[in-house]
């Protein structure tokens, strides 16, 4: 008999988490938090039985609404919260035309390293994270982290040697480091594998809104005059005061899941978890099963998802951290430099949107990261070869690799996406987002000082990156395409029945649940 038969029963309690009156026993505060987390797959499966006492052609039409309700009020907060984390990162990159290095007594390389540190404090925190997403509610820990990562935003303004600046960046990046992991959770859970690339696109095109609001931003604090304190540290105030006050929007009313979705009522959240119910991968189970680790250690297409996520990490950070040296190089003085990379974050929004649409087709994943790859390449090949008189076409090179953001996103999808098993799909995605980490620390030492204005190695090294990048999608792609074809030849429909949609509230794997295609 279950704990919950037979313990007491102590009464009615709203349970938070779960969105929905239930009954606990009598326990300890620790031991009903445990509990509850512990339910929530098992709160999914009743959800979904209840779901499907209904007409289907209701449910579907409903459906239409609940996904509606979610685009117009969950995405939005999901954009914005994406977008101040991208800004966090990109103030950097903005002080930087503003006299940090020679405020800081930075020398040589001392820039390249502040630039990786934030990625060291991600590298630290990137499996504890996923680990910690698997147990907790996601729009909670999201929240308390915002106001945190507000408060060392603007410790940089406090901050005047590079030994300063570089443990700074680093717990910055150790506190970012739960957002993608955290968006890509909980896309999977509130959205379809059909709607997830899309959304997820259009959260992270939001990175090109920042990088116009950045520039603008960096462009006024450069003309203000009569300033008490550096250009550079009013970027660094700004941006981290705004990131504290958005904490308690998310706080309030981002949901943890379709579960307690307070913008949803109790009827639309059982449609909600009908919705994803055809995703065939719950709702989210704390249990850590050491077989699913192992599954996920011997899975090879998982290593091509890593050794990708290496690749499009070094395209990262190069991007972000010496956008502005590369445009100052081409004899731009600070305030042009700052300003004119504000095209480049439309690029970004376009590219991002536009690819996303593509990869919503059917079979199209693959195709579209492959497709996000081009216009970087076109970019870093139009550096290298346009002479430097024509400093203006070479700007718009440098534009082009604003696109990266759109494979980048698509990237991250993957593993939520062709994933199944709560404790091997969060494995898989911590050592994605560590590899991701790693390429965006190596990103920055390619660019040799001594090298500018068109840091030649740097501009090749990326080219064979995104090189690797497109040969290891293909070779994913393929190897996908091979599995779904040996289950559709051995007779393992890919359309789930009723009762067989509850085998996805049961903490399988993808290699376990036979019903389960991988998106292509």
């Amino acid at each position: 008999m279950s704990e919950k038969e037979s313990d007491p029963v102590a009464g009615s309690a709203f349970d938070s988490e779960r969105g929905i009156s239930s009954v606990l026993p009598k326990q300890n505060a620790f031991r009903r938090f445990v509990h509850r987390r512990n339910e929530l797959n098992e709160l999914g499966k009743d959800m979904l039985e209840q779901s499907l006492q209904y007409d289907r052609a209701q449910l579907e039409a409903d459906a239409v609404k609940v996904r509606w309700k979610l685009d117009l009020l969950v995405l939005p907060m999901m954009m914005c919260t994406y977008m101040l984390s991208f800004l966090d990162k990109q103030t950097l990159n903005y002080a930087n035309a503003y006299g940090l290095q020679a405020d800081t007594n930075m020398t040589g390389d001392d820039y390249s390293w502040v630039a990786s540190a934030q990625y060291f404090g991600w590298l630290c925190g990137a499996w504890p994270w996923n680990l910690l997403l698997q147990r907790v509610a996601v729009g909670k820990l999201v929240g308390g982290m915002l106001f945190a990562w507000g408060v060392v935003c603007m410790l940089q303004a406090a901050v005047f040697d590079f030994g300063g600046f570089f443990a700074v960046r680093f717990f910055l990046g150790l506190l970012e480091g739960c957002i993608s992991p955290a968006w890509v959770v909980l896309t999977s859970m509130l959205w379809t594998r059909r709607e997830q690339t899309m959304r997820s696109s259009v959260w992270l095109c939001t990175n090109g809104v920042s990088n116009i609001l950045g520039a603008l931003l960096a462009y006024g604090a450069g003309v203000a005059d009569g300033l008490s304190i550096a250009q550079w540290k009013l970027i660094f105030l700004i941006v981290g005061a705004l990131t504290f006050v958005w904490g308690f929007v998310i706080v309030l009313y981002l949901p943890d899941g379709p579960h307690n979705a307070k913008m949803l009522n109790e009827y639309e959240r059982v449609v909600a978890v009908w919705r994803v119910s055809d995703n065939q991968m719950g709702l989210k189970d704390p249990t850590i099963r050491p077989y699913q680790i192992r599954e996920a250690v011997l899975d090879s297409k998982c290593y091509l998802l890593w050794a990708g996520a290496i690749a499009i990490g070094i395209v990262n950070g190069a991007v972000t951290n010496f956008m502005s040296a590369i445009i100052k190089g081409f004899d731009f003085d600070a305030l042009h430099a700052s300003l004119i990379q504000a095209p480049g974050g439309a690029f970004e929004v376009v590219g991002c949107l536009a690819i996303g649409w593509v990869s919503q087709r059917p079979n199209m994943v693959g195709a579209a990261i492959v497709l996000g790859c081009l216009p970087g390449m076109a970019g870093l090949i139009g550096i290298l070869t346009i002479p430097i008189e024509h400093r203006y076409a070479l700007v718009a090179m440098c534009w082009l690799q604003n696109v990266v953001g759109s494979p980048i996103v698509l990237g991250w999808t993957l593993p939520g996406l062709n994933v199944a098993g709560h404790t091997k799909r969060s494995t898989v995605i911590g050592i994605y987002f560590v590899c991701y980490v790693v390429g965006n620390i190596i990103g920055p030492h390619l660019f040799l000082p001594w090298e500018e204005p068109r840091y030649p190695t740097a501009i090749k090294g990326l080219l064979g990156t995104y090189c690797v990048m497109v040969f290891v999608q293909v070779m994913y792609t393929l190897w996908c395409w091979h599995d779904n074809r040996k289950r559709d030849r051995l007779g393992m429909h890919a359309e789930a029945m009723e009762e067989e949609l509850l085998e996805g509230f049961e903490d399988l794997t993808d290699k376990q649940n036979k019903h389960f295609r991988y998106k292509l």
